[in-house]
């Protein structure tokens, strides 16, 4: 079923006409917006970091949606910190926003802070990650137990159903990192049960993968494969490959192949060169494009339900009074292949953000 009201169609007109105020329907559950000296409605963006090349091209692309949307952004940085967040979100409550966008890369711990945001009437987005308890208006963000099968896909079929894997994890606390590595190892029981995978928890620290990637190295010279969870772990990676003899093409015995989660530049540049093999592209534009979309269309009062958008995404509803835009993640490859029934998009092809970036 598509969704009802206002779909995502109506947002190429508004666009077009540049108003300032909120597009069609009537006021949000949030009242009348508040509005800069312009009559833009202003809403509140905490971005989750500013340390990682994803993060930073998600700050980049935000105000220029903002722009294009008519809204007025407020922006903070809590620098991966849940206090950092609370008190960001405290200072744009004492600004009188209408909406708040957030990333809270701890999810557990967001809870108190999006009640009281309920208790004020301020609708709430999050950006990449899903609390695990709280209400919020909509979720944006991928199928992130997809990009673990797509992962284990692609190196089940690269090491032929056997051999040893590197998994460099996210933060566990993080419900990103609890559904990548979940659905990579059950895939790979699954599909590829000759596969020892060796689970790093990293915390999303590149330094730490690197030091677990060399300890497991040392210890298993046979490894085949790595695959890290986002590019947080791209750098240490290629280091300690290139210290061990190991960064070689595609098509030398010793290759190790590797496997990101972002589709940032510096991913989709190392593809083409043979360095790392694949990646999953995170939609960075996307998330800062539908997290406003959701923030304006609460502040209109409009409303959602499951079903297939015109986006090339899915909205489910992941538990009662929450749902979430499941935004398109493709894998990417050099060659574009199919890999366990997976298809990859080249790592030259246009329509990867990465590509487009500046």
């Amino acid at each position: 079923m598509k969704f009802r009201s206002a779909t995502l169609a109506g947002i190429g007109s508004c666009l077009a006409l540049s108003l300032l105020s909120a597009c069609g329907g009537g006021s949000g559950g949030s009242g009348t917006a508040a509005t800069n000296g312009g009559g833009s409605p202003v809403v509140g963006v905490d971005y989750p970091r500013s340390d990682t090349d994803f993060w930073n091209s998600y700050i980049k692309y935000t105000p220029e949606y903002a722009k294009e949307l008519g809204l007025d952004i407020k922006t903070t940085n809590s620098q991966n910190d849940v206090a950092k967040l609370t008190a960001n979100v405290q200072t744009f409550m004492s600004q009188g926003v209408k909406g708040v966008a957030m990333a809270p890369q701890d999810t557990a711990a967001i809870a108190p802070t999006l009640q009281q945001l309920a208790a004020k009437k301020i609708p709430v987005v999050t950006v990449d990650t899903r609390p695990d308890t709280g209400d919020v208006y909509m979720v944006v963000r991928a199928d992130n137990r997809a990009y673990g099968e797509k992962a284990c896909q692609f190196l089940g079929t690269k090491l032929g159903g056997k051999g040893k894997v590197v998994m460099l994890q996210g933060d566990l606390a993080s419900i990103n990192g609890r559904d990548r590595t979940e659905a990579f190892n059950d895939c790979m029981k699954k599909n590829y049960p000759g596969i020892k995978v060796f689970g790093e928890a990293t915390n999303w620290d590149g330094a730490i993968a690197a030091q677990k990637l060399q300890t497991d190295l040392v210890a298993n010279p046979d490894i085949k494969g790595v695959y890290m969870q986002s590019s947080f772990a791209l750098a240490g990676t290629l280091q300690v490959l290139q210290q061990r003899g190991l960064l070689v093409k595609p098509d030398d015995p010793k290759h190790v192949f590797v496997v990101s989660n972002d589709g940032i530049p510096e991913e989709l540049k190392n593809i083409a060169e043979g360095k790392i093999d694949a990646t999953v592209s995170q939609p960075a534009d996307l998330y800062a494009k539908y997290a406003l979309y959701y923030i304006k269309a609460a502040i209109d009062g409009k409303t959602f339900q499951p079903g297939p958008t015109d986006h090339d995404s899915t909205i489910i509803q992941v538990r009662p009074g929450v749902l979430e835009d499941q935004l398109s993640a493709p894998l990417v490859t050099a060659d574009g292949g199919t890999y366990g029934g997976v298809k990859s998009l080249k790592s030259d092809d246009k329509s990867l953000w990465g590509n487009n970036l500046g």
